[in-house]
């Protein structure tokens, strides 16, 4: 599952402000907001599945540990290299 401060940071390093995730992840912009929110609101896990893949397609890798949760982005050019190895 991804959570509110994932995503948020996971745009960050991609550069992208909220209506280019929403229109990659084929969401609404309202339904990212919620994404996005610490306030609690409901969410549906699709919505929440639908903007982890469209971030996972764009080289981010979801981090969750006991220690805490983060995010990291793989450049391209290494995910080929990793598969050719």
């Amino acid at each position: 599952m991804i959570t509110a401060r994932q995503s948020r940071a996971a745009r960050a390093l991609l550069g992208w402000n909220q209506e280019t995730l929403a229109d990659k992840a084929l969401v609404s912009l309202t339904a990212l907001k919620r994404v996005e929110s610490e306030s609690g609101l409901g969410v549906h896990e699709s919505t929440r599945d639908q903007v982890r893949r469209a971030l996972e397609e764009a080289g981010i890798v979801l981090l969750n540990s006991d220690q805490g949760e983060g995010v990291m982005i793989v450049r391209k050019d290494r995910q080929r290299q990793t598969v050719r190895a």
